[in-house]
């Protein structure tokens, strides 16, 4: 019994020395494989994932750029023209009416809002022994001016394009039509002018029948997502808010002016950006206004009274406006700006303004306005954000 015994001690004490060998030579003991493989598993799944999810941008992206024609177009807009209406005309039968600010009305698609007609004769809307009516028509062969100038569309969308009438507003357009100006504004009306192979479109809105409507809200988003399927750029100008110096802030709401809705400036704008314009340009306050960044659009609420013969009432910010200048791509994303200074002079001739009031004023009211989403102007006018 004692041999057998010493045996099986003996047997103990191999396999002890057995196992601590076996730590030496191989380590302690390994987690198990089967979880060790779910995580390779779960890992090389996520991996697959996140590069098929970064093929998809990838192709997105390459898509996107695919639409985007190259290039960019440059965009120049001003306020209010009002070129004299008969007989009081400027002298040299207007032929250098723009000659001070030609210069820097140079660009791709050149707007303009022509306040009045290009008429002779018709009814006026105006009574003959009235004093607070103005009726404005001058003569049709001025529309030669406007092209001279360097304009290639002028918005009708407005409150003194029906000053005579219908008879009134078809003579402007055929004077445009001769001289090659195109023309926007009328109800459902999409003028689209193309700057190498960017489509750029034009729509003008008014609180007036014969204008597209600033006040139907959703009708001018149906226009303006039509005008975004047709162009590549979308650009809207507005003819809205109420007038006087006194009318320089955005109003929150709907603006009045003589009992007459002018519209919600604030809402139109954002509405038509969510439909697709690039940029909003806004006349009818008669001064400047400020300046808006909505989703990375800018909107000019009001460019002010850029000229206007012997017709509007000047002096301090009535008499300042700007020519604004914009660049963008072939997406509508922006690329520059700046807003270039001028000033009615004389009986009402546009010119530049080496004062350069607009700088100021407009920064001042961006700011007071918008707060941050204001635009920001530098001393020399460049616009960011």
């Amino acid at each position: 019994m004692r041999g057998i015994a010493l045996i099986v001690r003996a047997g103990a004490v191999v396999c002890a020395f057995a196992f601590v060998f076996s730590l030496l030579v191989r380590g302690a003991p390994r987690p198990a494989v089967a979880s060790t493989e779910a995580v390779q598993a779960e890992t090389g799944a996520t991996a697959k994932a996140a590069t098929q999810k970064r093929a998809e941008q990838k192709a997105k992206a390459g898509r996107a750029a695919a639409k985007t024609p190259p290039g960019v177009v440059a965009i120049v807009a001003t306020g209010d023209i009002v070129m004299g209406s008969t007989p009081n005309l400027p002298p040299d039968g207007g032929r250098s009416f723009f000659s001070d600010v030609q210069t820097d009305l140079a660009g791709d698609l050149v707007l303009g809002n022509l306040e009045g007609t290009l008429s002779s004769g018709g009814s006026s809307k105006c009574g003959p022994s009235s004093t607070s009516c103005f009726a404005f028509h001058t003569p049709p062969s001025y529309a030669r001016w406007l092209r001279r100038a360097g304009f290639t569309v002028m918005n009708l969308a407005n409150n003194h394009a029906f000053d005579f009438g219908q008879e009134g507003l078809d003579q402007t357009i055929a004077a445009l039509d001769r001289v090659g100006l195109l023309h926007t504004g009328r109800p459902g009306e999409i003028t689209v002018q193309r700057v190498g192979r960017i489509r750029v479109a034009t729509v003008g809105f008014a609180p007036y029948p014969w204008a597209a409507s600033l006040t139907d809200i959703a009708g001018a988003r149906k226009l303006v997502r039509a005008a975004d399927r047709v162009a590549d750029v979308v650009v809207v100008t507005m003819h809205a808010g109420a007038e006087g110096q006194e009318r320089q802030h955005v109003s929150r709401g709907t603006e009045l002016f003589l009992g007459e809705n002018r519209g919600d400036p604030l809402r139109f704008a954002h509405a038509v950006v969510d439909a697709g314009a690039d940029l909003v340009v806004g006349s009818g306050p008669h001064v400047l206004r400020g300046m808006e960044w909505y989703k990375g659009r800018l909107i000019a609420y009001s460019l002010g009274n850029f000229a206007g013969y012997d017709v509007f009432a000047l002096g301090g910010p009535l008499s300042t406006s700007g020519i604004l200048r914009v660049t963008l791509d072939g997406a509508g994303r922006f690329e520059a700006g700046r807003l270039v200074p001028t000033r009615m002079v004389g009986a009402g001739l546009p010119a530049l303004d080496p004062a350069e009031a607009a700088h100021g004023l407009v920064r001042t009211l961006s700011r007071a306005d918008f707060g941050p989403r204001g635009a920001k102007l530098s001393p020399d006018g460049i616009i960011s954000r």
